[in-house]
């Protein structure tokens, strides 16, 4: 095999110096990590909460123990579940109100208390979060890394 025939016989326009691939190349790294940073399929990671024996939920309510861990565990009549304490607005932490709503103190959301929203600038529902009782009778939530 002659390796001259290998070689591109014209010219392939203009040559990149080092210095300019460097840059080029630092740049479009760059731009792709902003863009996966952005994009909402990127997976961000999960962790699973033990929120103690779930005979702690048994009286209907709000409870907001776990608020700073991203959840409210809510108890109405027989149904359990959690919802997210982080706002979908802007991801700012939800105080929980008296009357089982909660309210976003940083631009003034509401969410009802099955976590639909009642006012913006929220415009999407609080996700419910995934729930398990394990063998040992403990309550497990799993909750996103933000």
């Amino acid at each position: 095999m002659n390796i001259e025939n290998m070689l591109p016989s014209e010219d392939m326009g203009p040559r990149v110096n080092r210095r300019q691939f460097l840059i080029l190349t630092a740049a479009a790294v760059v731009t792709g990590c902003q863009t996966l940073a952005g994009s909402s399929t990127v997976p961000r990671g999960e962790r699973v909460v033990n929120a103690g024996p779930v005979s702690n939920y048994t009286s209907d309510g709000l409870y907001d123990r776990f608020r700073d861990q991203g959840f409210f565990v809510i108890r109405q009549g027989e149904q359990l579940f959690a919802l997210s304490s982080i706002c979908t607005h802007r991801t700012c932490k939800l105080d929980a109100e008296s009357d089982r709503s909660f309210f976003c103190p940083c631009h003034g959301s509401t969410f009802d208390p099955s976590g639909k929203v009642t006012e913006g600038p929220a415009r999407r529902d609080l996700p419910l979060l995934p729930l398990v009782t394990n063998e040992n009778g403990q309550l497990l939530v799993t909750v996103p890394i933000r």
